[in-house]
């Protein structure tokens, strides 16, 4: 499938979006649920499995909705094409905090690595994929960077990370040690592997977890400071309705002000 080239702009700080421009005739492909708006003249198609492998009749089709459903993405994309004879833009809305990264992967050699959960849109062409872990440690204990997502094509993706963002370009050779959970993207150049952490004290204790993630270059790599799993886990610990408890922060009242506010 030829590959559509398409304008963007990215919007806002904490809770960004990004705003697609479709000439007549092109058109984007959004995870299911991420459209914020889009001007008349678009076209919204829900298609079953991969939006690229839409020419591949029905066994196309399945394979494509089968990657998805590996990785834990609905079974569905969704395909914006624009049917108006003038320029049309979509807006796509990040799903927490963090920011947008928008990827050109002509640039990157057509092939971009990401988190099961990144995946934001991307234009029409761009296949979407799944890639295992080959080595025995990033499979048996990789949780999150398990089974990642594989971004194909040579236009433009965008995918999102959690809190603050940091991109670093590692030199051939060049080891990085992350959270698994911190790990948004890499190039396939890039060697992704999980470490012991080592101690059993760090292990046991530390509340990192007792594994991490090792990078070795060459290739770049981008980093998120919020996962969505770390976020959830904060606010389930918080929630008293989910058996979390509430620690009263800035409360003179403490309990007693729940009572007050009407959260108890």
């Amino acid at each position: 499938m030829a590959m559509d080239v398409i304008d963007y702009e990215i919007f806002g700080n904490e809770m960004q979006y990004v705003e697609i421009e479709l000439d007549p005739g092109e058109a984007a492909i959004g995870e299911a649920g991420a459209m914020m708006m889009m001007q008349d003249g678009i076209n919204m198609d829900t298609v079953f499995g991969d939006g690229a492998a839409q020419q591949g009749g029905l066994f196309g089709k399945l394979l494509g909705a089968g990657k998805r459903l590996l990785t834990g993405e609905s079974l569905f994309t969704t395909i914006f094409h624009n049917e108006g004879v003038g320029k049309r833009r979509v807006a796509f809305a990040a799903p927490y905090p963090g920011k947008i990264i928008a990827v050109n992967l002509a640039e990157l050699g057509g092939t971009l690595l990401c988190q099961k959960d990144s995946f934001l849109c991307a234009a029409r062409g761009v296949s979407l994929g799944i890639a295992f872990q080959q080595k025995l440690g990033a499979g048996l204990f990789g949780g999150e960077g398990f089974i990642m997502q594989k971004l194909d094509g040579d236009g433009m993706a965008f995918v999102h990370a959690g809190g603050t963002l940091a991109v670093k370009d590692l030199a051939p050779g060049e080891v990085l040690r992350v959270d698994t959970g911190c790990v948004v993207a890499f190039q396939p150049s890039v060697d992704f592997d999980i470490q012991y952490v080592g101690k059993i004290k760090s292990a046991l204790f530390g509340g990192e977890g007792l594994f991490f993630a090792t990078l070795r270059g060459p290739g770049r790599v981008w980093l998120q400071s919020l996962p969505l799993s770390r976020l959830a886990n904060r606010i389930v610990m918080a929630a008293p309705a989910a058996g979390g408890r509430s620690r009263e922060e800035g409360s003179l009242l403490g309990g007693f002000g729940n009572l007050l506010d009407g959260d108890d």
